[in-house]
């Protein structure tokens, strides 16, 4: 009987033991981290210790408003869209017929004709045309109503910008997947993601002037696009097409010499010169990425309007 308990607890000690030694063992492999998983988890702390550090001179003003809290919810929005444009859009439409969608465009492209002017006139009102200088124009951080009018413009704008991801939308729905560019899906992702930092950090000041004249631009842009979703009745109207991306080519010019006048002021003690550097970037790539586009699409008339297409060709033929 003796030996029986014996055996028994010995055998229950020994499976105790193997027991203790398994959990000790998968504890140890869940600990293990590879080098690559070390230096990405140091990667991902670095940043959110400089967000939190960045966060605390944030603007206290555009703290609770939409899209403000994090730029989390408007990076989702913009992964979306790309993946819907660049991937998913395009599948769905594989097989299907292209949707008509002529009266959505007209009232859609008139609508942001008339949202563009509103913000033309509300930057001016708020800065550029009641007091800033057009140099070293410093963010008004105060509640007065005109810097909290300025700043509510700005958050406006970065919205403005989710509305024409709109654009690239209509693109896959009508399968006018040529149009669907590079510069096009660059240019509706980065700019919503980086006035972001524009609206949280400075609502104001010489950061706003390329906004400004986006707006105008937009005004001329999407007038067009207006007139030619009308119908072919009014294609006659339309011979100023190529001009749009001199117009284009003329606001990077300039948003750049604008904000590099920066680098040669004495003394400008703007509060964030860390957008001037974004600015000056973001005027410089468009301006190349425009003129890229500019020798490709127009200068064997590819891009131009048909009226203008047929004149080249017969002009060209005449040469001949």
């Amino acid at each position: 009987m003796w030996f029986r308990t014996l055996n028994y607890s010995f055998v229950r000690r020994e499976w105790e033991r193997t027991w203790r030694l398994k959990e000790a063992t998968q504890l140890i492999e869940r600990c293990k981290v590879s080098p690559r998983d070390m230096a990405f988890s140091e990667l991902t702390s670095r940043a959110v210790l400089l967000y939190d550090e960045m966060i605390k001179v944030a603007d206290p003003r555009t703290e609770d408003w939409l899209l403000m809290s994090s730029p989390l919810p408007q990076s989702i929005i913009i992964a979306a869209y790309i993946f819907f444009v660049m991937s998913l859009g395009p599948r769905l439409m594989e097989n299907r017929k292209p949707f008509n969608l002529r009266r959505i465009l007209i009232l859609y492209n008139f609508s942001v004709v008339g949202l563009s002017l509103y913000m033309c006139y509300e930057f001016v009102m708020s800065g550029w045309g009641t007091g800033y200088s057009f140099h070293c124009d410093l963010v008004d951080y105060s509640r007065s109503p005109q810097a909290m009018r300025m700043a509510a413009t700005c958050w406006l704008y970065y919205f403005s910008k989710f509305i024409e991801m709109l654009d690239t939308i209509f693109f896959v729905l009508r399968k006018k997947n040529s149009q669907i560019t590079f510069l096009h899906v660059y240019h509706h992702s980065i700019m919503p993601f980086t006035w972001w930092f524009g609206v949280r950090f400075a609502p104001g000041g010489l950061g706003t002037f390329h906004a400004l004249l986006n707006c105008i631009v937009h005004v001329i842009m999407y007038t067009y696009y207006g007139l030619s979703a009308l119908g072919p009745s009014y294609q006659r109207f339309l011979w100023w097409k190529k001009h749009l991306t001199s117009i284009q080519l003329i606001q990077f010019v300039l948003v750049t010499s604008h904000i590099g006048q920066y680098f040669f002021m004495k003394d400008c003690p703007y509060q964030f010169p860390i957008f001037v550097y974004i600015i000056g970037l973001y005027g410089l790539v468009f301006l190349l990425l425009f003129l890229n586009f500019w020798y490709h699409a127009y200068t064997k008339g590819q891009r131009l309007p048909k009226v203008l297409q047929n004149g080249s060709a017969t002009h060209r033929s005449k040469k001949e």
